[in-house]
């Protein structure tokens, strides 16, 4: 495809759209997203994205650089490289992300690169993990009694140590939802230990709302041998909080009703 041609959409420098693709499950990718997709003629997708979710873009180039097991396909400063090159050779230039592209995605970061190298930029927000992946579960981020609020935080920040804000938040009452923290699990149940909460509420789930969809509920005080026995690993939400209780008393009330029917 020759870079004239792009002259006809008003990109002549290219286009770069950051899409969020959601938290696993193909179908809970937004339909401007698939619009997106379907316009592509180059996809860079991450190691979170279901590759299903390439069939949208059939004649579009599909570049995958994610990171798996601690290996990088290609590192950050590479890929902001790749989509300004990209955008300028090929046309308009979809950059996939697991969730939403700011939440922890470095979304932004890449639309300000490519816009500095004069690359036109745009966002299609996606449904975040760190809300949708709970729910699916049955578990509510917020519930009346229960939490007034929900922080979310990065397990493992740029210098691969536990977010300061974690220890914040141990303090709160509020739902606390962990994204990258399955490696520092040991440091957070501490973190919670020492703020009196042994028996506080919290849930794993790992590869959420995908088909091998893993979890694992407990307490502060119980988790850790939770994780063994069910086998959890990264990728992984961690939820802490009271309304973990939801996800039970639902269950409880579902059964309670079926059992009313029968």
């Amino acid at each position: 495809m020759d870079t004239q041609s792009k002259t006809y959409n008003n990109y002549p420098s290219g286009l770069l759209t950051v899409v969020g693709a959601g938290p696993g499950d193909v179908d809970l990718l937004t339909i401007k997203g698939a619009k997106a997709l379907q316009d592509a003629d180059v996809v860079l997708y991450d190691a979170l994205v279901d590759i299903k979710l390439l069939e949208y873009a059939p004649n579009a180039e599909h570049i995958f650089v994610g990171k798996r097991r601690g290996c990088y396909s290609y590192q950050q400063d590479q890929i902001n490289e790749l989509i300004v090159s990209r955008a300028k050779s090929h046309g308009k230039v979809v950059r996939l992300k697991g969730g939403d592209p700011f939440v922890f995605g470095r979304g932004a970061e890449e639309m300000e690169y490519a816009a500095k190298h004069g690359v036109e930029v745009a966002v299609v927000p996606g449904i975040s993990s760190s809300v949708s992946v709970p729910a699916s579960q049955n578990i509510p981020v917020t519930k009346r009694g229960s939490s007034e609020s929900f922080w979310v935080i990065t397990g493992t920040t740029k210098n691969h140590v536990l977010s300061e804000d974690v220890a914040l938040a141990a303090k709160s009452s509020a739902t606390v939802i962990i994204l990258m923290g399955m490696s520092k699990l040991l440091e957070i149940v501490s973190l919670f230990k020492k703020e009196g909460k042994p028996n506080l509420p919290i849930a794993i789930i790992q590869n959420g709302t995908r088909e091998n969809e893993k979890l694992g509920i407990g307490t502060i005080a119980n988790i850790l041998e939770v994780v063994v026995k069910e086998g959890l690993k990264n990728p992984a939400i961690i939820i802490i909080g009271e309304v973990v209780k939801h996800r039970a008393a639902l269950k409880e009330a579902a059964n309670t009703y079926i059992q009313e029917l029968s």
